[in-house]
């Protein structure tokens, strides 16, 4: 049995539907019953304690990073009988300054399962293509998309890319104590992504790069400070590397990985609505 963490999401819902697609018996934590077609239990990653009786069988977990008690997430595990997890960590991980909130927060998620006893697989991806549907609100009033960072190309995946590496790691052997970093077939810059998203959608889809000033007083609306600015720490001091491609994808799943025309083109109704 496969416990997969976050379930509802972009990489979890994908990593779901992978295992089912192989044949793999799947638990799906959840806070509450929802209707994704497989087994569900309810539990709070913030208290370990709470999914206890998620874990009867389970012998391997896809985990998200950053709860409260990793360490005791971990001991779950380790006490429940698990054998492998599969943990979704980010490239914020190695940082070069690796004292911000987000680094912080992945690198002991990261530590905790390393220590935990269970074979471990830490999944570093690039940003996610799915984070284009942060435009949708612009998209409903018009044909400019804002944001920052406009000058920085990324080459971002396809969670169903993170998807399929997840399950490999899940369901073979030779992944013990891999850190693998994850990347899209291309690095694309945010006008690059709109302009092949507007193609997608049958639009004429412009770009307009915010100020640093005015994206941060965006990005101060909605998040606290310290993510602000680690968030600036990555993009703008460029303290990690998401513009390098990596070819891990291809060499674990045997395919490339997909592109982001790919990508809009099977999520284009998702703009739509």
């Amino acid at each position: 049995m496969i416990l997969v963490t976050g379930a509802t999401g972009n990489v979890g819902g994908e990593v779901v539907r992978a295992l089912v697609r192989g044949g793999a018996p799947v638990r799906a934590l959840v806070r509450e019953p929802t209707d994704l077609p497989v087994e569900q239990a309810v539990g709070d990653l913030d208290r370990p304690s709470s999914f206890a009786d998620a874990l009867d069988g389970v012998r391997g977990v896809f985990l998200l990073p950053g709860y409260r008690d990793m360490r005791g997430l971990a001991a779950e595990f380790a006490n429940a009988g698990v054998e492998r997890v599969v943990l979704l960590s980010s490239q914020a991980a190695v940082a070069t300054d690796t004292g911000n909130v987000i680094s912080e927060f992945m690198i002991r998620s990261e530590d905790a399962v390393r220590e935990s006893g269970p074979a471990w697989t830490f999944l570093r991806p690039a940003a996610f293509m799915s984070n284009a549907l942060r435009w949708l609100p612009q998209l409903r009033s018009g044909d400019i998309v804002s944001d920052a960072f406009g000058d920085l190309p990324i080459a971002v995946i396809d969670p169903a890319d993170v998807a399929a590496v997840a399950t490999r790691a899940l369901l073979e052997a030779g992944h013990e104590g891999r850190a693998y970093s994850l990347t899209g077939p291309e690095a694309l810059l945010p006008a690059d992504r709109v302009r092949i998203l507007g193609r997608a959608l049958g639009r004429d889809l412009r770009f307009q790069p915010e100020t640093d000033e005015d994206a941060r007083a965006r990005m101060s609306a909605g998040m606290p400070k310290e993510y602000v600015n680690a968030f600036f720490s990555f993009y703008r001091d460029r303290t990690i590397d998401e513009t390098t491609i990596h070819a891990t994808v291809e060499q674990l799943t045997g395919r490339p990985p997909r592109t982001f025309e790919q990508w809009t083109t099977t999520h284009a109704s998702e703009f739509r609505t």
